[in-house]
């Protein structure tokens, strides 16, 4: 099964030019973007959201990312907006990631509806990494 994880990053602007800890009244916390991660070779979205946590989330003094919300594919390419230059912006920022690749990223440069192409070409791709490694 195939899910999309969305991140929240955010930023301590009081960690630029003072310690940012809230003990010292130097913390200063806002709200940035997030990244979008399909997530292949999962069967639960507990285990897509756990991966991505545990791959690709941040938590310094200066900056955090940590997952928000994860859907399976299919409903999300459902919520893509009309706007067909930012829909098509979003399919173009999907990271595509797997368990078996580890902090590997993939960027999808095509559209969407052919994604499951894609996802079977990476899982033929991670085998034959699973192949050569073995």
């Amino acid at each position: 099964m195939a899910y999309v994880v969305s991140t929240q990053i955010l930023e301590n602007y009081g960690s630029h030019c003072e310690d940012g800890k809230f003990s010292s009244g130097n913390a200063y916390w806002k709200m940035k973007g997030g990244s979008d991660y399909l997530v292949l070779d999962v069967e639960r979205p507990a285990d897509a959201m756990a991966f991505v946590m545990a791959a690709f989330s941040e938590n310094g003094i200066g900056w955090k990312e940590f997952p928000t919300t994860v859907v399976d594919l299919e409903e999300w390419k459902s919520d893509l907006p009309s706007c067909e230059d930012y829909s098509k912006f979003l399919q173009d920022q999907l990271m595509i990631v797997s368990p078996k690749t580890g902090k590997k990223v993939n960027r999808n440069n095509k559209e969407l509806v052919n994604i499951e192409e894609e996802m079977y070409r990476l899982e033929d791709e991670f085998a034959l990494i699973e192949d050569f490694a073995l």
